[in-house]
């Protein structure tokens, strides 16, 4: 019996358009995979919407909510169901709604806040519906920055030194911020925004000028901020790693290649210069190298991490991680996870010979799977506390 999966992307987050277009490769995979297919769009503004025309890139850049469907998710038994959307607001909740989607497995393709950072996945946990991303826990630590270094130091995994800063300590006192970044690192110097993705609000910082530049720019985008160490002369690794709980592999590495070796592989580097003259085709416009041309012993480094951040942040579907090499000292740290991967990646496992419709079949399978897991543990648990309470007992917490 063929799986009803529903694709899901855009949300109101800086990354939306990106989205867009993972989310539509997405959709052309899954179909190739012989599975029913329903598009879910999440507008600007946050209201869910259906429709055929949801399938064509170029309807995007001239939105009309007359050639779709808005729809009102909910679920029952395991199952999102999607009900028209009454015209008269009075009636929203009334009887007689029309069903017009049902389905079995949520894909979230989803990048930046309001769809990676946990909130999407809380709410399909919540319904008990099964979904092929990262869970509650690996999407929360891998959106925020901050929170995900901390982590893998924690775990001790290699990081570089860093330093964080909310925007009001910014506001009240810049000097302090400044010193205390100078003191604990050397220049260049890397900011981001904490929770976004596809190198938006990222700055190199060369002196305390820029730095300051870099901070605002940063605060602009996001509440808290990240500053951390730069490498002047270093390359970029990346490795995808696919499966659920103990059942993981790596893919194959790659080196992206940037436009100019001593700067940040920033946005347009990845999603538009190598895409004009032609339609964006995602993170597949940005030109790499696969392998990445590495020793083995590092090719074999990078992939050991890469499985062991998977099981740190109990992931499972597809993730990717980025990492840093240090040339000069052959050091190897971890930048960063993408838990929900531009064009998820589908093109380093492609290069080990795994097909983007056959990758869909196992996001789906491990999806599943840990539906199945989770619904094995208990969720209730019979007690006496509330015949206590009733019964007005002076052991009662009040």
């Amino acid at each position: 019996m063929k799986v009803n999966l529903a694709v899901i992307f855009g949300s109101r987050t800086c990354e939306h358009d990106v989205s867009i277009i993972s989310g539509l490769q997405a959709v052309q995979a899954a179909e190739k995979a012989q599975m029913n297919v329903t598009v879910i769009y999440i507008a600007r503004d946050g209201k869910w919407y259906i429709g055929e025309a949801l399938k064509d890139t170029k309807f995007y850049t001239n939105f009309s909510a007359d050639r779709v469907t808005r729809v009102l998710p909910f679920a029952e038994e395991g199952k999102l169901l999607l009900m028209d959307y009454p015209t008269d607001k009075k009636k929203l909740f009334g009887g007689g709604r029309n069903i017009l989607a049902s389905i079995d497995v949520v894909m979230p393709v989803m990048h930046g806040m309001n769809g990676e950072d946990g909130t999407l996945q809380g709410m399909l946990e919540l319904w008990n519906v099964p979904y092929t991303s990262a869970g509650v826990l690996g999407c929360a630590v891998g959106m925020d920055k901050i929170a995900m270094k901390q982590l893998f130091r924690g775990c001790g995994f290699p990081v570089l030194p860093d330093i964080w800063v909310d925007r009001t300590e910014w506001e009240k006192n810049h000097i302090d911020v400044l010193n205390r970044a100078e003191a604990a690192m050397s220049y260049p110097m890397f900011v981001k925004p904490a929770n976004l993705g596809s190198s938006i609000g990222i700055s190199r910082a060369n002196d305390r000028e820029s730095l300051s530049h870099a901070i605002d720019v940063a605060a602009s985008y996001d509440r808290r901020i990240l500053i951390e160490q730069g490498v002047s002369d270093l390359d970029e690794i990346n490795c995808s790693a696919m499966g659920y709980a103990g059942e993981v592999r790596a893919s194959e590495t790659e080196m992206p290649v940037r436009w100019d070796s001593d700067e940040l592989l920033d946005f347009d580097s990845k999603y538009t210069r190598s895409a004009k003259g032609g339609a964006s085709k995602g993170m597949t416009s940005l030109k790499r190298r696969i392998p990445a041309p590495i020793s083995e012993e590092k090719t074999a480094e990078v992939k050991q991490l890469t499985k062991e951040i998977f099981r740190a942040l109990d992931c499972k579907g597809v993730v990717r991680i980025d990492y840093l090499l240090d040339k000069a000292a052959d050091k190897l740290y971890v930048g960063e996870i993408n838990v929900i991967p531009g064009s998820l990646a589908f093109y380093l496992w492609e290069a080990v010979g795994v097909s983007f419709p056959d990758m869909v079949n196992e996001m789906v399978e491990c999806a599943l799977a840990a539906w199945s897991e989770r619904n094995k543990s208990v969720f209730s648990y019979d007690s006496t506390i509330l015949r206590t309470v009733i019964s007005g007992s002076k052991g009662a917490k009040r």
